[in-house]
């Protein structure tokens, strides 16, 4: 089924995670995707897996550099987007007496800055009916310890939603974002021991009012809606966390 032929979509942070399996499913379903990433060796597996209908590009999000050689590819393979997925972005487990200047800039230059910059760049490849969607987080809404400045910079990107929806509005360009709960990327089990991992998954499922953690291809289906069907939605945040911050 070809449902998203002749689509042209980027979306930053894909060689991993549900930035992947995101790509995979619109190359599935006929779209052309550029991914990016900042590890070499993840988008050569990208790459491979996606094949030829998808463009890995190296890039780091706070980097202004990276992100105007990015808009300028884009622009030499695609012409024009329909859609961009702005979901790179880093978690720095770090409780707030031992958080660091270091840390705290990095964090808020990947999630915050690189965000921001990403959409400025790319927005005028941007058709109009086209949509920008970002990545936020439950943690904007609920107090987790040792995640202060990523919540905070989710936060942020939550308010950047609102205040970038207005601004790309008269071009005929909606906004809106994904509030992921706890998702089963794998991502856990690179920054901790396999065995706390394991742990934190099963305090996720335990509190989690449906009994799971979700599937990445849970975010992909919620991207594709707010990309392509949810005409009539811009400035708002759909949550996919199995009601843990609803119920």
């Amino acid at each position: 089924m070809n449902e998203y032929e002749g689509k042209n979509v980027v979306i930053t942070g894909g060689s991993s995670g549900f930035g992947l399996v995101t790509a995979q499913m619109l190359v599935d379903a006929g779209a052309r995707v550029m991914i990016t990433g900042r590890t070499p060796e993840a988008l050569e597996a990208a790459q491979e897996q996606l094949g030829d209908a998808a463009v890995a590009v190296r890039g780091d999000v706070a980097d202004l550099a990276d992100l105007e050689a990015l808009a300028e590819r884009a622009e030499a393979e695609f012409g024009a987007l329909d859609a961009v997925f702005v979901n790179a972005g880093i978690t720095r487990f770090m409780p707030f007496e031992a958080m660091t200047e270091a840390v705290y800039d990095e964090v808020f230059a990947t999630n915050v800055k690189g965000a921001y910059f990403t959409v400025q760049k790319l927005a005028p490849l941007l058709r109009e009916g086209s949509a920008v969607v970002l990545t936020t987080s439950v943690a904007n809404v609920k107090g987790i310890e040792a995640i202060s400045a990523y919540a905070a910079s989710k936060a942020a990107v939550r308010s950047m939603t609102r205040s970038l929806a207005a601004e790309l509005m008269p071009r005929g360009v909606r906004v809106n974002a994904i509030s992921p709960g706890p998702i089963d990327t794998g991502i856990l089990a690179k920054v901790m021991p396999k065995e706390t991992a394991d742990e934190v998954v099963a305090q996720f499922r335990a509190g989690n009012p449906m009994g799971r953690v979700g599937d990445s291809r849970e975010i992909a289906k919620a991207f594709a809606f707010l990309a392509f069907d949810a005409t009539f939605t811009t400035g708002a945040e759909l949550v996919v966390d199995g009601g843990v911050t609803q119920l």
